[in-house]
């Protein structure tokens, strides 16, 4: 301002200075000087205000479409004018680039987000949501940017809880896909709204497995409890001179007792086989060797009942012999257990398109198509009275799948109704070894 003020104290010196000039010209003190003067004067006035008025277009002009790289370069007054002007949007251009800067970065941790985010102003109308929001609620920010969110998702229980005046806990919305989300409001702002959204169906279905999973152990584990606690109070009941009944209770006492056994031997062997942290043991594995131990115990088991056929060619694995072992002997012993006696059960094992197969086939009941998906699943039953009858514990085929899946294998299930049911164990051309007598160093690696 001080240099303002200097400025204009020179303009009008030397307007009076020239003013002085121009009377002495015509004569100081005569009528002619004061009128050459007072004509200098004004003219000097005229220009001025001239000038001032073209700067001031020129700013008005500039105004309409201001520019850093486009100031007028003048001096005087209006330069200083026009420099601060320049420095005030130097300014702002770096501070909206900032902010430019900070909202893509905004937007780029947005669309990186796992979760769906999806803003909302005042009025409940979408102003930006990321791709995994889109995808969760189906719209698009492009088409729904400023609509109502309400309009668009119209399930009852998120309209009731986006009216809601408490967020303090979030709401599970199920979808027509059995999608289950997480949905998570945060007020911000001035009564503006942020949605987080998370899939969460997974972790729900682990959640009913696990529940399914302790009501079913509870349940396989309090039968045999119940039938043995009985016979116990019989026991205690009976006179031991009656050698009849106490030898009976005992039977009975001790296949419950089998029972429970083989129910905790089924189940850490599945957690063993579960956990991503165990090793595989790998050892070369005379695999025909193997099956004839199984078939003979299946022999056992049968009783005489049941028709057994063989065709095993001289092929070994470098695989886990307890491992292998248990999965071969749950799909023959299944045989044997879901095949009406007098029927037949046979168990090859032979390369096939260069893979090796073990493969169980039974004349049985079969097995309807709905169910085969399934079989796989810990404690799925077909028929509940006759799998427990037959003294199985629902673990099985949970037990084969992991095995193959720990040795790059797959388990295949084809059966038919009144026809049978085969059961076929693939192996990868990789872990086949030529046939030996001696065996190897076991070799411990963790498991795919």
């Amino acid at each position: 301002m001080s240099d303002w003020i200097v400025r204009l104290a020179l303009h009008g010196l030397a307007a009076l200075a020239g003013a002085v000039i121009v009377g002495l010209l015509g004569g100081w003190g005569q009528v002619r000087g004061w009128v050459m003067a007072s004509v200098f004067l004004l003219a000097y006035l005229l220009v001025a205000l001239g000038l001032q008025l073209r700067e001031r277009q020129r700013l008005a002009e500039w105004a309409t479409k201001p520019s850093a790289e486009d100031v007028p370069d003048v001096g005087g007054p209006w330069g200083d004018i026009y420099s601060r002007l320049y420095r005030l949007l130097r300014e702002q251009s770096r501070s909206r680039a900032g902010l430019s800067h900070a909202l893509w970065r905004f937007r780029q941790a947005g669309e990186a987000m796992p979760d769906g985010v999806l803003v909302l102003d005042a009025d409940n109308r979408i102003e930006w949501m990321n791709p995994v929001a889109e995808e969760h609620f189906g719209l698009g920010l492009k088409r729904d940017r400023q609509q109502t969110l309400t309009n668009l998702v119209r399930h009852p229980a998120f309209v009731a809880y986006l009216e809601s005046p408490t967020y303090a806990e979030p709401l599970s919305l199920r979808g027509e896909t059995d999608r289950i989300l997480s949905i998570q409001l945060v007020p911000y702002g001035d009564n503006e709204k942020m949605i987080l959204s998370r899939d969460v169906t997974r972790w729900e279905r682990l959640e009913s497995v696990r529940r399914d999973f302790i009501a079913n152990v509870s349940h396989e584990l309090r039968t045999p409890l119940t039938v043995m606690k009985g016979f116990l109070e019989t026991l205690t009941d009976t006179e031991r001179t009656d050698e009849k009944v106490y030898r009976r209770s005992l039977e009975l006492m001790t296949g419950q007792a089998e029972r429970m056994q083989r129910l905790v031997e089924d189940l850490l062997m599945l957690s063993r086989l579960e956990d991503s942290r165990s090793l595989l043991r790998e050892e070369t594995l005379d695999v025909p060797a193997l099956i004839a131990a199984v078939v003979l115990e299946a022999q056992s088991l049968s009783r005489g009942q049941h028709r057994f056929s063989t065709n095993i060619e001289p092929l070994w694995l470098l695989a886990s012999r307890e491992e292998v072992r248990s999965a071969f002997t749950n799909l023959v012993t299944n045989a044997v257990r879901y095949t009406p006696p007098g029927g037949d059960i046979v168990v090859t094992w032979a390369r096939e398109n260069g893979d090796p197969v073990m493969r169980v086939r039974d004349n049985g009941e079969g097995i309807a198509p709905e169910h085969i998906p399934r079989l796989t699943e810990r404690f799925y039953r077909v028929d509940r009275g006759r799998s427990r009858a037959s003294g199985g514990t629902g673990l099985g085929l949970a037990i084969v799948k992991h095995v193959l899946h720990r040795h790059q294998g797959r388990l295949e299930i084809e059966s038919e109704v009144g026809a049978g049911s085969t059961f076929s164990c693939l192996f990868p051309a990789a872990r086949v070894l030529p046939a030996r007598s001696e065996s190897a160093e076991v070799t411990p690696i963790r498991a795919a």
